[in-house]
């Protein structure tokens, strides 16, 4: 009698009880890893930034044969892998400013341009990324990102949006949802937490630059976000990838709730997963199990407001309206109607 397969993560080259063909493996399920945000760092439990970086960065040194230089802003990410005079990075790794990474890594990618020239080559083995949160991205780190599209410096640049300032205490960013409870946004008034109407959506903004590729990804499809990041190292120009990455501390959730979060973002249609050449939509992930706002919201405690006495249905509803909106304008549901 055959064995039935249960399919769960082992951290091994297996699903349940089958062996893994090499191409179905994630990166960081092969012995070539390279390993490039090591152990030892001190990231919270379940941090999403964490898990997203890790993956990310394996597979741009994959594409690129390990020759990468990553420019990092001032964030969370910085700061717990870089606590002085220790470092959990293992390639040639920069820390910028807050706000400067966009133009840090433009500055490393012409520089390794020039080296290239006088070498005598058109362009240069060694590519470059930059990184920053949703803070370093959307707010403080805006003009400089946008001069790098402008330019379509030969820079990826990658968000790691865990929607809000989560290091330095949990206040709002531009890329802090409507209704969030944040330390600058309480949960007060009639209408608590963050502001409708505010905000910035950065995959947009970078889509009107009309740059070489634009993605998200989250950190519950691996493969994708792992897909996107080699797709990006296979071009020249600028890139950038925006990746939901769930702050169990700044959102108030589980930390063992950081995937079925990011999960629960995406089939909700809150967050759209997409990639876009120059300007155009070329793809999207479908939602394959459509659930109701409330499901994402509810095991989060920045929302427990909404929920809470006679709770805020009008603004469930502006919330559901917003995730609707998404589905539509990406298509998102095969062939369905959304009222």
């Amino acid at each position: 009698m055959n064995a039935p397969v249960k399919f769960y993560q082992t951290g091994t080259f297996t699903v349940g009880n089958r062996l893994l063909a090499p191409e179905q493996r994630s990166v960081q399920a092969s012995a070539e890893r390279s390993n490039s945000l090591n152990s030892g760092h001190r990231a919270c439990q379940g941090c999403g930034e964490a898990l997203g970086a890790r993956y990310a960065v394996d597979a741009a040194m994959r594409a690129t044969q390990g020759q990468l230089i990553a420019a990092n802003a001032t964030g969370c990410l910085e700061v717990f892998s870089t606590p002085y005079p220790e470092t959990s990075w293992q390639l040639p790794w920069i820390h910028s400013l807050f706000g400067n990474a966009a133009a840090v890594g433009t500055g490393i990618a012409a520089a390794m341009k020039v080296k290239a020239l006088k070498a005598g080559k058109t362009q240069s083995e060694v590519r470059v990324i930059a990184q920053g949160g949703d803070g370093g991205t959307t707010d403080i780190g805006f003009g400089c990102l946008s001069g790098m599209f402008e330019r379509n410096d030969d820079v990826l640049y990658i968000c790691y949006d865990n929607e809000a300032y989560m290091n330095t205490g949990v206040q709002r960013s531009s890329a802090t949802p409507p209704g969030a409870r944040t330390a600058t946004t309480m949960a007060v008034g009639a209408e608590p937490g963050a502001e409708f109407g505010k905000g910035k959506n950065l995959p947009l903004i970078a889509m009107a630059h009309e740059i070489p590729y634009v993605a998200t990804a989250t950190v519950d499809d691996l493969h994708d976000l792992e897909a996107k990041v080699e797709h990006a190292m296979s071009l020249r120009g600028a890139r950038y990838l925006h990746i939901l990455v769930p702050c169990p501390l700044g959102w108030g959730s589980a930390s063992h709730d950081t995937i079925k979060l990011a999960r629960l973002a995406r089939e909700t249609g809150i967050f759209p997963v997409f990639e876009a050449e120059h300007g155009e939509v070329t793809r999207v992930t479908q939602i394959r199990h459509r659930v109701p706002v409330e499901v994402y919201l509810k095991p989060q405690k920045r929302f427990a407001h909404l929920f809470s006495g006679q709770g805020h249905p009008e603004m469930l509803a502006r919330i559901q309206a917003d995730a609707d909106r998404n589905i539509r304008r990406f298509k998102l549901l095969d062939d369905e109607v959304v009222a």
